[in-house]
């Protein structure tokens, strides 16, 4: 049996800008643990390195989170305090980490976070837009098609969304957004808690229009939020009967085996049931 009990793995929020936004008990657990997690050991040694502190660090990052987990967890079954961090924000917020706490979690290990600095709720704080319900769903897709569907999937949620962008794919973005919501309600978040830090307020058309008059604009890291879309009107919920549906889809000229697709994806059931329906209502006419 071991003589000591197992370490402590720390989840520590860091600043994502501003180095005074370090809380004191961050600081405090930086200063106490045996060793450091980090995204990236050379820019998070820097700041250690303003804390004053000289601490082993082991790289964590998206291609060897994995690979790192039975590493970490015999430095905490040997008793050591580890903390994670990332870049800057909360680790998992779009960054490591979930796969070390989910297996450490399974393995039945210590973790406890320390809250901090975070960017998507830094940037809701100060938009302007409602906060009562929102969606947070990170990056969009790097490619335009993947980009297009995830928002057309989204343009109909009543919840504020809110997406990171980096800043060579901000206009991009920007273009995708004009396509599929057009005129809602956009706030672009960047360089939060910087020197540069900005808010930008408009239309995705005009918000297009500013980053092209100064392409200052477009340098920083992004928090994209969006307005939800609209409440549908109750009336446009009222339920119709199958029966009406078919005979709209046959006043309307859709033939008999497309009518029975539409059918039976509004309607659910077998295309087969729906297309037998439709040819019967067809020859009572």
């Amino acid at each position: 049996m071991p003589d000591h009990n197992p370490g402590t793995l720390y989840v520590v929020a860091t600043p994502i800008g501003n180095l005074d936004d370090l809380t004191a008990r961050a600081a405090r657990v930086l200063g106490q643990v045996a060793r450091v997690a980090a995204e990236d050991t050379r820019h998070s040694g820097r700041l250690l390195a303003h804390l004053g502190l000289n601490k082993p660090m082991v790289s964590l990052h998206e291609h060897n989170e994995a690979r790192r987990v039975d590493t970490l967890d015999s430095y905490l079954a040997a008793g050591e305090d580890i903390a994670l961090i990332s870049d800057a924000g909360t680790p998992l917020i779009s960054d490591p980490g979930f796969v070390l706490v989910r297996e450490l979690r399974a393995r039945n290990r210590h973790i406890v976070p320390i809250p901090g600095p975070c960017a998507l709720i830094t940037a809701l704080s100060g938009a302007g837009l409602p906060t009562d319900r929102f969606v947070f769903a990170g990056f969009l897709p790097a490619k335009p098609g993947a980009r297009r569907q995830a928002l057309a999937g989204w343009k109909t949620r009543e919840e504020t969304l809110v997406f990171y962008e980096s800043p060579h794919r901000i206009v991009h973005t920007l273009e995708a957004l004009q396509e599929q919501m057009a005129g809602r309600d956009v706030v672009l978040a960047r360089e939060l808690t910087k020197t540069f830090e900005t808010f930008l307020h408009g239309t995705p058309e005009s918000l297009l229009e500013q980053l092209a008059a100064d392409p200052n604009q477009a340098r920083g890291e992004f928090v994209i939020i969006v307005a939800g879309a609209p409440p549908v009107e109750q009336s446009e919920h009222q339920d119709i009967s199958a029966d009406a549906l078919l005979e709209a889809l046959l006043a309307e000229g859709v033939g008999v085996k497309q009518g029975a697709a539409i059918a039976a994806r509004m309607l659910g059931g077998r295309k087969q049931v729906w297309y037998a329906r439709l040819q019967a209502i067809k020859g009572e006419h």
